[in-house]
Order: C-alpha cells, then sequence, then structure tokens
C-alpha cells in the first residue's frame, strides 16, 4: 500500500522529505533546510523560514520566562494568524504541550477548557480579551507576546504528548485527544504525499481553524514541511474574496467550502480562482462526486481522503478521485489496518495516545492487544481502496434486528449532482418507527424553478433509490430543506439536530 504515496513524489524530492518524529527537531530542521524560501505571509509581510524560526526561538524565550514545569499545557485562543502559528510551533518544540481554542468558544467554554484540560497558561487574541478575564489560576498573555532574546529547541520524547485536540465526531460531548510528537509528525509526515512536485512550489492558505486537526496538520504543518508559502486567514470570507490576489496553487478544504467556491466560479468565472490553482485536497465529510466534476473540468486535480483527529488527521487518501470517486483511497505508509466485524481498526505511529482524563473512552476506544476501533465500517476493493459504508454509531435498528448503515443509503443521493446534503435516520411515520430522510438541494441546478418542482424531484428521486433496495431499507419519509443544515466545526452535517 505505501507505494502508492512514495511513487506520487519526485524520488530527488523523496529522498529530501525523511519522518523527523519531534516538533522541536522538525522547527529546527525547517528553519536550515528552507532557510531562505518564502514561509508565511498575511499580504502585507512575507517572512522567510529562517525569519519565522527566529521569531518562534523568541517566543520559545518568552514561554520561558512564564516558569511553568515542562509538560504544562499552554493554550492558544487566536484566529488563523502568524502570532497562532508561530505559538504553536514555539509551544510544542520548547516541550510544553499546546491546545488551540476554536475562535468561536464563548467565555463559559473557554473556562471549561481551562479547568477539563488544566490549561496552566493562555495567549489571547487582544479581541478575546474579555473572554479571559474572569480565568482563575490561568498566566494570560496576549497572542503577540514575544521575546528580545531566543531560547533553544526543547530535547523531546517522541512519546511526549504535544498537542490536545477536541474531538467529538458528530455526536457527544467533545473530548480531548491527546497527540504524542510521535503521532503528530507522522500526520504531517503523511501529509507531504500529493501528486507531482511538493517542494517549494506551492502556495497554501490557512483557511481551516487551526483548532482542527485537519487545517493544522494537512493544512500549515504539510505546507511547512516541505518548504512552501502559506497565506493567514484571519476572516475566511474576507480571505475567500483575496484568492485572485493571492493565486493559491493548492487549498486544503473541507466539502462544505468546495460548495462555495463552485459558486463563486459559477458567478464570476474560473478566474475567480486565482488562476493558478492546480490541486484540491478536500477531507473531514463526505466529499460529493459532483465536486470533483466541477473543478476537474476546470483543470485542478481533486484528492480526497479520511481520518479522524485519533489518528493525526491522516489515515487514507485517494488521488485517484476521477477514477475511484466513491473511495477514501488507500491507507498512508506507517500503519497496520484490519476489518473486525466490519469495522476498520487501525496500529501505527500516528495512533493517539487517549483522552485526557477519560480512563474509561481510552480503554473502550482500544483492543486488549492495542488496535485503535476506529467506529468506521469499511471495506477494501481488489485493489486495496478503502470504502466507507457506515459507522458503528449511527446505525439504524430495523424491527426485524438488521442493521441499516444510514451512510451506505445517504451515497446515491451525493451521487446525485441536485443534491447537496443529505442526511438518513431514523424517525417516525404515523406512529410508526421509519428509514427517514433530509435532504438540501443544490439549488442552482434547478435555475429559478419553483419550490413545488424542486420537491418533486427529490419524491422522485427517493423514489428511484427506493426501486433499488430491499423493502426493509426503503425510505418512507422525505422533507426536502430550504435551509442549511446545523453543521459541526468541519462543516459536517451534524446527526444530533
Amino acid at each position: 500500500m505505501s507505494q502508492y504515496f512514495y511513487d506520487m513524489i519526485p524520488a530527488e524530492e523523496l529522498r529530501q522529505l525523511s519522518y523527523i518524529p519531534t516538533v522541536a527537531e522538525f522547527v529546527a530542521w525547517i528553519g536550515e533546510k528552507y532557510a531562505d524560501n518564502p514561509a508565511i505571509s498575511d499580504l502585507n509581510q512575507t517572512l522567510t523560514y529562517r525569519q519565522m524560526c527566529e521569531r518562534i526561538a523568541r517566543r520559545r524565550a518568552f514561554i520561558e520566562s512564564l516558569g511553568l514545569p515542562k509538560g504544562a499545557h499552554i493554550a492558544i485562543f487566536d484566529r488563523n494568524s502568524q502570532d497562532a502559528i508561530e505559538l504553536f510551533l514555539a509551544v510544542t518544540s520548547a516541550g510544553y504541550v499546546a491546545m488551540n481554542l476554536p475562535s468561536a468558544l464563548p467565555e463559559p467554554a473557554v473556562a471549561g477548557s481551562c479547568r477539563k484540560f488544566d490549561i496552566a497558561a493562555i495567549f489571547v487574541r487582544d479581541e478575546f480579551a474579555p473572554l479571559c478575564a474572569k480565568l482563575q489560576g490561568v498566566k494570560v498573555c496576549p497572542a503577540s507576546s514575544i521575546a528580545e532574546t531566543a531560547a533553544p529547541v526543547a530535547k523531546v520524547d517522541p512519546d511526549q504528548p504535544a498537542a490536545i485536540f477536541f474531538t467529538g465526531g458528530t455526536t457527544g460531548a467533545p473530548k480531548g485527544a491527546v497527540l504524542s510528537h510521535r503521532a503528530l509528525m507522522r500526520g504531517c509526515y503523511n501529509a507531504i504525499f500529493k501528486p507531482g512536485k511538493v517542494i517549494g512550489v506551492h502556495r497554501y492558505i490557512a483557511l481551516l481553524p487551526l483548532s482542527h486537526v485537519f487545517g493544522l496538520i494537512a493544512g500549515t504543518m504539510g505546507c511547512f514541511y516541505t518548504g512552501n508559502l502559506i497565506y493567514t486567514c484571519e476572516d475566511m470570507k474576507a480571505t475567500i474574496g483575496k484568492l485572485p490576489v493571492i493565486k493559491p496553487t493548492i487549498l486544503i478544504i473541507v466539502p462544505g467550502i468546495c460548495d462555495i467556491l463552485a459558486g463563486l466560479c459559477k458567478m464570476y468565472g474560473p478566474q475567480f480562482l486565482g488562476g493558478s490553482l492546480r490541486m484540491i485536497i478536500s477531507g473531514a465529510a463526505n466529499v460529493p462526486p459532483r465536486l470533483v466534476d466541477i473543478f476537474s473540468k476546470m483543470g485542478v486535480e481533486f484528492c480526497f481522503g479520511y481520518g479522524l483527529t485519533e489518528t493525526a488527521n491522516l489515515t487514507s487518501a485517494n488521488a485517484n478521485a476521477l477514477e475511484k470517486p466513491t473511495s477514501i483511497g488507500k491507507i498512508y505508509p506507517g500503519q497496520e489496518a484490519k476489518i473486525v466485524n466490519g469495522e476498520l481498526w487501525l496500529k501505527g505511529d500516528n495512533i493517539f495516545s487517549g483522552y485526557y482524563k477519560d480512563p474509561e473512552k481510552t480503554a473502550e476506544a482500544f483492543s486488549e492487544d492495542g488496535w485503535f476501533k476506529t467506529g468506521d465500517l469499511v471495506r477494501f476493493d481488489e485493489e486495496g481502496f478503502l470504502y466507507i459504508t457506515g459507522r458503528i454509531k449511527n446505525l439504524i435498528i430495523l424491527s426485524n434486528g438488521e442493521n441499516v448503515s444510514p451512510e451506505s443509503l445517504e451515497e446515491p443521493f451525493y451521487a446525485d449532482p441536485c443534491v447537496r446534503d443529505a442526511m438518513v435516520k431514523e424517525d417516525t411515520l404515523n406512529g410508526t418507527n421509519v428509514i427517514a430522510v433530509e435532504i438540501l438541494p443544490q439549488m442552482p441546478a434547478f435555475d429559478g424553478k419553483p419550490w413545488e418542482e424542486v420537491e418533486k424531484y427529490m419524491q422522485d428521486l427517493v423514489a428511484r433509490i427506493n426501486a433499488g433496495l430491499p423493502s426493509t431499507h426503503r425510505i418512507l419519509k422525505v422533507t426536502v430543506r430550504k435551509e442549511d443544515f446545523k453543521r459541526t466545526g468541519s462543516m459536517k452535517v451534524a446527526r444530533n439536530q
């Protein structure tokens, strides 16, 4: 399986990109290897890797001045700014544990997170400072904090915790997944694998929140691993409006943003993307085949994959989206995978250490012999490509005792170009439990037609899908939505609505 990825990159580049097991070693390495390459820009100022790493060293010195014991937990409460990116690398390369807080957290959640995850210090964006004014027992520092002198990277054990990420999937209370340096950096190494040349040839944008493992690992850290330039994003709407100026060559985004970009390209033409976009890597939610088709016709290569916070984001990837539009790809190197009762189990350097202060949930997540149980139902095809067939926690149990995966019933909806999103669930009809679907239409596909025609199209679509299903699996209740679904931070449809 690994050769699939190794063959993507020119051999001379692959030889330069070895797996680095700690963030401390990584920061020292990029500062030396890519010293004069442009690293980070806010469109007003661009820093080279040497300049960025010098600033990270000065931030390490400031962190050291706080007098915290090594391994202390330090939160970063900011938008996707230069400060936030430098602070994450400074905290982790200094031997502390970083936690990026979502920028949308309200005051009670900030205080609750600090208590739950034993935050000793928090670096705060000025506009968020009022939300941290009442924190008790936490050192509160401006996100701009930096010392005059530098501090070297710490000597860090690869198995030492590096970061804690919120995770909870689409349902349930958020937990804190602890990623060691080894796990975090294995995820970052996996992010180098993209078709074609990768070293110093791309312009990225930090569009996805750094508090989300996909945005941090696949986006920001993957960019730095290959010596590329990243543009900060403190306001997503404003940044998307600047695509013609930034001229990105690669976008790491979720399908919801792909949909937005597809709509903007329809309004303003493909030049809205800047004219240099070569590749989109999408994840964190189901990627409808229509998006692959839309961007492929614009000459943009589309790749997507699968991962969880607990697997340092990157578990599998598909660089053959046109040939295998419903597959989540092949398993990345450095992992073992097996299917147990339909569920994907994994082992490897990229697996998380456990949920912070939650031994019960941690024990549930692993088998007795150390395999991580993903909770995802999958199958492999004869070429080793992986397909998600459902999620154990979402299974609908029929009256005859049979299990039905809502994801498997949703798949044909996503194949229809007139459907933006769909959610299959159990509901009641005339007092009886039935399988139901809520459909969000892709309204531009209907070109201003009356709502009655939209509803009729969806009812007919359900009838066509039902015709190919066993009678026990048929969808008996249909809701066509005028408003968007409630979504998670990664823009997945939230199933608990």
